[in-house]
Order: C-alpha cells, then sequence, then structure tokens
C-alpha cells in the first residue's frame, strides 16, 4: 500500500496545496489509485517532489523545472546562469545593505553611491566638495569608485584643505601660489599612497576626454575664480611632473 497525498505532503515537508499544483501544472505524474479511489504515491513520487523543491530552492521557476523533465543530472548552463544571477542579485543586496547603514546612521541625504556617502560621511566636506563627489560617481566606473571610495574613507584633512576651502575670491597671487604648492605637494602624497588613483580616466565607462570636460564644468560651478586658479596651478603641476623626461646621469 502506496502514501496518501497527504502522507507524501508530510514526507517531503510540504503542503498539499503544493502537491496538487504539482500535478496541475505536470510536474508530478499522477499516481495510481486504490480500489476506493484514493491516490497511492510512491517513493518515485516522493524523490521527483523533493527534487522539484530543491530546484525551487535553488531559484529556478517551476515552469523551467517542467522543461527540465526528470533528467538526474543538473543543467550545467542553467546553473552557471543561475549562479550569475545570484552573483548579481548578492551584490545588489550588499549595496542595498550600505545604504540602510547610511540610513540607520541618520546620515544627511546624499547623491553619491553608498559606498561613498559611507566613507564621506566621516568627514566634513564643503558643499562644493561634497558637488564635486557627485560629479566624479558619474563619470568614473565602479573599478575607480572603489579605491576612491576607499581613499575617501582615510582621508585625514589638513590646515592646506581648510585653507583652500576658506579661499576668497579676491585671494591675492601670494596667497593663492602657496596654497597651491602646498596642494599639489599633498595631492603627490596622496597618488604615491594610492597608486589606484593615479589614473581614474581610463576606466570612466564615457571615455577619459569627457569626464574630464564633465569635471571641468562641474568645477567652474563649484568653485570661486581663486580656488580655480589654485586648482589648476595644481593640475599643472602635476602633469608637468608626470611627463618630465628623465635627467641624465652625469659621469661617475
Amino acid at each position: 500500500m502506496g502514501w496518501s497525498t497527504r502522507q507524501l505532503a508530510e514526507l517531503a515537508g510540504t503542503s498539499l496545496r503544493t502537491i496538487r499544483h504539482y500535478h496541475d501544472v505536470g510536474l508530478l505524474a499522477e499516481p495510481d489509485r486504490r480500489a476506493n479511489g484514493y491516490k497511492s504515491y510512491g517513493v518515485d513520487h516522493l524523490v521527483r517532489v523533493m527534487r522539484v523543491r530543491r530546484l525551487s530552492d535553488l531559484g529556478f521557476s517551476l515552469a523551467r523545472i517542467a522543461e527540465m523533465g526528470e533528467a538526474d543530472a543538473y543543467p550545467e548552463n542553467d546553473l552557471m546562469a543561475l549562479d550569475a544571477e545570484l552573483a548579481r542579485t548578492i551584490e545588489r543586496l550588499q549595496r542595498v545593505r550600505t545604504e540602510l547603514a547610511l540610513v540607520l546612521r541618520k546620515a544627511p541625504p546624499t547623491d553619491l553611491p553608498p559606498e561613498m556617502a559611507l566613507a564621506a560621511d566621516e568627514h566634513a566636506m564643503s558643499e562644493a566638495d561634497r558637488g564635486l563627489m557627485v560629479v566624479w560617481s558619474r563619470v568614473l566606473g565602479p573599478d575607480a569608485i572603489r579605491p576612491f571610495s576607499v581613499a575617501l574613507r582615510d582621508y585625514a584633512p589638513e590646515a592646506v584643505d581648510e585653507e583652500f576651502d576658506a579661499l576668497g575670491a579676491e585671494a591675492d597671487e601670494e596667497t593663492r601660489a602657496d596654497v597651491a604648492t602646498r596642494l599639489t605637494a599633498r595631492v603627490r602624497d596622496l597618488r604615491k599612497a594610492r597608486p589606484a588613483l593615479d589614473d581614474p580616466w581610463r576606466q570612466a565607462p564615457e571615455g577619459g576626454a569627457r569626464a574630464a570636460d564633465t569635471l571641468r564644468t562641474a568645477i567652474r560651478d563649484l568653485y570661486n575664480p581663486a580656488q580655480r586658479d589654485v586648482l589648476a596651478r595644481v593640475a599643472h603641476a602635476l602633469a608637468t611632473e608626470d611627463h618630465a623626461e628623465p635627467e641624465a646621469s652625469g659621469p661617475l
């Protein structure tokens, strides 16, 4: 004597409704019936129900499970596709958790990606700097945003950073030159400590030229003339260093 529908459901750890649904969608063959008309399930039915549940738990739809039939081997292509989908889901959920951590910390609203927002939240950034971070986040690819976020998290403001933020539009030449010189050294040290930040443009999805042009537009909008002059001097000094020819060695 086989099992009743209720007994099969109990053995499989599921419900009568699920067993009936498997019949309705063609996932479970109808069993023989007893003399009294009641269904009589066997081991093969239990095995099938457990297989369907296993595949369903892995993430396959019932329709896809029905297409697979009753073969014992799992389809490798389907498993690889499912694994890739799960990887994307995990990444999305990790971003959501990061976002929730930001909300739970009652951080101010931000248009930054979560990882950058959490890093920026560690510092009292000026409104202009925060705006520039938003633009950075839109022009750089994810491979550049990650090291940038790490560098931002570990960033320790120095006096020259505060002086730059406080630089008035009418700052004189001497003041601008002094801030530019010290800020150049500051950026140079940061680049040495974070080699991954040395050439972020090559990772920009829309191309380095477009990213640089977008940032130039943002800088014009966010900073006053004296600050823009300082940033231009810093960029020129670093570019000159990057393209400088090695000095010829003298005679020993």
